[in-house]
């Protein structure tokens, strides 16, 4: 699994240079709701394949572009 994970966001790049922010987001409130078992549990000595995805820096390298364009954006509006 912590092998596919670069293949699988490599395969995506296109859609996260152009809307990586939102998708991030969206990824994280998924992975950290409640509802969702705990991406380590040590007493088990399990770790889900969500771990390897959010600690990813080629994930964060592609969703860069979009979130830098973000933060601009909310700046643009709070001194507008």
């Amino acid at each position: 699994m912590r092998a596919l994970v670069p293949v699988a966001i490599l395969i995506s790049s296109p859609v996260l240079l152009v809307a990586g922010a939102p998708v991030r987001r969206r990824y994280l409130r998924y992975v950290y709701r409640d509802e969702t078992s705990q991406i380590l549990e040590k007493e088990r000595g399990r770790v889900s394949v969500h771990y390897f995805v959010i600690t990813s820096r080629l994930l964060k390298w592609f969703c860069w572009p979009t979130e830098s364009l973000a933060r601009l954006a909310s700046r643009g509006q709070m001194s507008g």
